[in-house]
């Protein structure tokens, strides 16, 4: 092929102007009409009993969601909502009167590509990361992403820890239509100080990577963000103190910087309150884990408008301690009640037997209820401002005409009572039902190739 790059954007272009083009490309024209029409858009109406907008805290009757799914690229949008819509003949009608239908939910810290567990490894990631391959660990990733996405979670922002990029196979197999799972925002490796999180003998040196990339230069710090940015990372997770030699302001400053001339954020894994009041001072995006966060830095991230992933874990029989716990609640209602943009967040990647990760994940409520927090606002930190942290507010996330169709629904109000997201019944994502009654079916989300589009670089 002499020339990719130019065959590369005019197949791009046919793409854009006929739907189903890819396809058309693999196969010889023209399509059998019966194959034909597999591919041409479908509309869904939705009857919402109780309409929940997170944003307002407020609940509206008797809506109808209209919305329209792609086949040829796995788009879909939100044409309509409102109590008098227009239901076009030959629009599949889903009833949800009885149910209160939101937005879905958005975990803002986890690692779908590592699941460490009590044995073999006794909780230690370092062993579970020689134990398991890039290979395995992304067939875990679809598994952990698939168990989020049928507890409602369609956002999930995925902070590193991942192996050699298995966060980016598994974002580009769900984009191009191999398997069903939640919107990713992938972080790629983890950029740190020689040595990442590990403190490895020399002898295996060599064992930092995958997981870290060590940077310690100005040079090695931009040759790390454009490798990730390369290599498909959409958000930049810099470990900014996980050494005893730290981050100076001026070295996260270029993160940012950095990052920003690719149109990215930077967030910064702080254990410090010393590594932490450097990365506000430099203006990071988002602070992530929270045990070294203090009054003093939360106004410090009130005032910046930094986001808060503090992965506030419960106390629950698998996990914590009453100490722990205690102070992890005072830090999450401290936060809160100095305004910080606060976001629910879990870094939940341990194996507990007889639970799955989207059960494990919203356990993670315990904490949120234990600090006081009103229902309205830990759904907020759910919803909107999950979407906030991850940019992605003005394409999917709220139930508004024009953004993408991801929609969940539940049996009672979580305004009122936010256990009530315990038990999702419905999910649609992208404009595909996902889950109903209670049941997931994910079939039509499964495909014998890349019906949605090969991935060009």
């Amino acid at each position: 092929m002499r020339h990719p790059a130019a065959l590369a954007l005019f197949l791009a272009l046919v793409c854009l102007a006929q739907p189903g083009a890819l396809l058309a490309q693999q196969w010889p024209e023209p399509l059998p009409p019966e194959i034909q029409q597999l591919f041409e858009p479908t509309l869904t109406a939705i009857r919402a009993g109780h309409l929940v907008d997170p944003e307002t805290g407020t609940t509206v009757a008797n809506q109808i969601i209209l919305t329209r799914f792609n086949p040829s690229n796995g788009q879909s949008e939100i044409v309509d909502v409102g109590s008098n819509v227009t239901i076009p003949d030959g629009t599949e009608v889903i009833d949800l009167s009885n149910l209160y239908v939101l937005p879905g939910l958005v975990d803002s810290h986890d690692h779908l590509a590592i699941t460490y567990k009590r044995i073999p490894e006794n909780n230690a990631y370092y062993f579970t990361t020689i134990m398991d391959s890039s290979p395995i660990r992304a067939i875990q990733a679809f598994s952990n992403g698939f168990q989020k996405l049928a507890s409602g979670f369609t956002v999930v922002r995925d902070l590193g820890n991942n192996g050699n990029y298995a966060d980016t196979a598994l974002r580009h197999a769900i984009e191009q239509g191999w398997v069903p799972g939640p919107t990713l925002i992938n972080a790629g490796i983890i950029i740190g100080a020689f040595g990442g999180q590990f403190f490895e003998v020399p002898e295996w040196e060599n064992t930092v990577y995958p997981e870290y990339l060590n940077a310690d230069t100005n040079d090695e710090i931009v040759k790390a963000i454009r490798r990730n940015i390369h290599y498909g990372a959409q958000v930049i997770k810099v470990c900014v103190d996980c050494q005893r030699y730290p981050y100076t302001v001026d070295q996260l400053k270029l993160f940012v910087s950095e990052a920003a001339n690719a149109n990215m954020r930077v967030s910064g894994h702080v254990q410090t309150t010393e590594g932490a009041r450097r990365a506000i001072e430099a203006g990071l995006w988002s602070l992530d884990h929270a045990n070294a966060l203090t009054d003093e830095l939360h106004k410090m991230m009130a005032e910046k408008s930094i986001y808060r992933a503090g992965t506030e874990t419960p106390l629950t029989w698998y996990r914590g301690s009453e100490r722990g716990f205690a102070r992890t609640v005072e830090g999450l209602r401290n936060a809160y009640e100095n305004g910080v943009k606060i976001t629910f967040s879990t870094d939940a990647d341990y194996y507990v037997p007889g639970l799955h990760r989207g059960e494990v994940t919203i356990n993670f409520l315990k904490t949120w209820k234990a600090a006081d927090i009103p229902a309205p606002d830990i759904l907020k930190a759910m919803t909107i401002t999950g979407y906030e942290a991850c940019e992605i507010q003005e394409e999917r996330g709220p139930i508004k005409k024009g953004l993408a169709a991801d929609i969940i629904a539940v049996s009672e109000n979580p305004l009122e009572d936010i256990d009530a997201l315990r038990d999702v019944q419905f999910v649609m994502k992208d404009g595909q039902v996902f889950k109903r009654d209670g049941v997931v079916m994910p079939m039509p989300f499964f495909h014998g190739g890349p019906q949605y589009g090969w991935r060009v670089r």
